[in-house]
């Protein structure tokens, strides 16, 4: 179990601009609560986006195959690495905290600021071995939610740092505000786009999985198509990702442009049974039970384990999650291309993009919603008597479609979302998924 009741936790006050904001936070140290409260209120007071960034003691036992691992040179572990620099030539906090040169960092990004990169981006997780919880590299194992008894102290202000490989201002020192905001636009930026496209590529390897398992009981040549053709865009995007978070440029040669013509290919698709599933539901008579039968017919295999209608769910989930890291990518270009402007691209790009995929999955989650409140009819028979398996089928099926129902709960309000990023000593760091605290 991971225990930081008694640590000392600096936390820096980041900024995407050079802002004003009224004295709020004070000098002395906070606990758990109220540095929540603080995020809060800076949130509602600024205009433009304020994160907060703790920095704890890294973890004996970390899975790092989760996250998305960046060498010492890319430009969010140089902001990163510039940021602890400076930090603890002001800081006797921040300098006994990073002088190991390793540390689990942790940025909180507000709920009001999570809404600006899309709303429905990044949803709860749920952990296997606690119920309720979810992943986080500072869950408490036996509570299943993260540790909250650090004493947290505000780190002071830095020094101004210039520009590194074009990305505009690092680290830098809000003159005009009233409380110490230290401007790092570069380094919110790329911890939001790492952490939010590893949370993309964990739901594309939670889809994988599902896929295959379902294929392997349908043997459907086309639905094995589909699959190998979206699970073929994985390669162009992984280098177009490790390019950009580099600052380099898509050349033509990755095949990057296919990828997303195979990806749009599917979403069409998904779009296309949505419909064909809506429509099978309206035309069902209000308030009155259905044979499993008649819905078997519109939703293929819908009382079995698998079937093709949970494959093409399956799909969709896959086709969401790829769409979810090409956003990603086009984000970040356009937000490298004016270094002077680069959160509000960043945030604007990605806000417009993801109102098609949030549509869609809502609409998936509205299909699955009313599948489960459906009311099972009896088989019609001549026989007066049904038998053992005939009931057991029945039954069976009614759990399963009930069940459709808990997929479909995502719960939509903004949360506050949690990046971690773990620095090794040789600067090199791996960015977790993102994810609501």
């Amino acid at each position: 179990m991971i225990n930081y009741r008694k640590a000392i936790v600096p936390v820096w006050t980041l900024a995407t601009d050079d802002i004003q904001v009224p004295a709020v936070a004070g000098d002395g140290p906070m606990t758990a609560e109220r540095l929540a409260e603080l995020r809060g209120v800076l949130a509602g007071l600024a205009d433009s986006p304020i994160t907060t960034l703790e920095v704890h003691p890294l973890p004996d036992k970390l899975d790092r195959s989760r996250g998305i691992s960046l060498d010492a040179v890319s430009p969010l572990a140089q902001h990163l690495s510039q940021l602890i620099t400076q930090s603890a030539r002001s800081s006797s906090a921040a300098a006994t905290a990073t002088a190991a040169g390793e540390g689990l960092f942790r940025m909180v990004v507000p709920a009001k600021v999570a809404t600006q990169f899309g709303q429905g981006i990044v949803c709860s997780m749920p952990s296997k071995a606690v119920a309720g919880g979810i992943h986080g590299a500072l869950m408490d194992s036996t509570t299943g939610k993260i540790a909250a008894g650090a004493t947290f102290v505000p780190v002071g202000k830095v020094a101004t740092a210039g520009a590194a490989g074009g990305a505009g201002a690092t680290a830098g020192v809000a003159a005009t505000g009233s409380v110490a905001l230290t401007v790092a636009a570069p380094l919110v930026l790329m911890a939001v786009a790492v952490g939010v496209s590893a949370h993309a590529d964990h739901k594309r390897q939670q889809a994988i999985q599902h896929i295959t398992e379902l294929l392997e009981q349908l043997h459907e040549q086309k639905l094995e198509d589909e699959h190998s053709e979206l699970d073929g865009c994985r390669d162009a995007i992984d280098k177009a990702t490790a390019i950009l978070l580099d600052q380099g440029k898509i050349g033509a040669s990755l095949g990057l442009d296919s990828a997303v013509h195979a990806i749009n290919t599917a979403l069409g698709k998904a779009d296309r049974r949505l419909a064909q599933w809506q429509s099978a539901l309206d035309k069902l008579p209000a308030g009155e039970a259905v044979e499993i039968g008649t819905l078997a017919k519109s939703f293929p295999g819908l009382d079995d384990q698998g079937g093709t209608f949970r494959a093409h769910l399956e799909l969709a989930a896959l086709a969401i999650a790829l769409k979810q890291r090409v956003i990603i990518l086009q984000a970040v270009e356009h937000a490298q291309s004016d270094p002077a402007n680069l959160f509000e691209n960043f945030a604007r790009t990605l806000k417009a993009d993801h109102q098609r995929l949030d549509t869609l999955q809502s609409s998936i989650a509205g299909v699955l919603e009313r599948l489960s409140a459906l009311e099972l009819a009896r088989p019609q028979s001549l026989r007066p008597v049904f038998t053992t398996g005939e009931v057991d089928r029945l039954m069976r099926a009614a759990h399963r479609i009930h069940k459709l129902g808990d997929s479909a709960m995502v719960d939509r309000r903004a949360a506050d979302v949690a990046i971690e990023i773990a620095r090794d000593k040789d600067g090199s760091v791996v960015v977790f998924p993102a994810l609501p605290v």
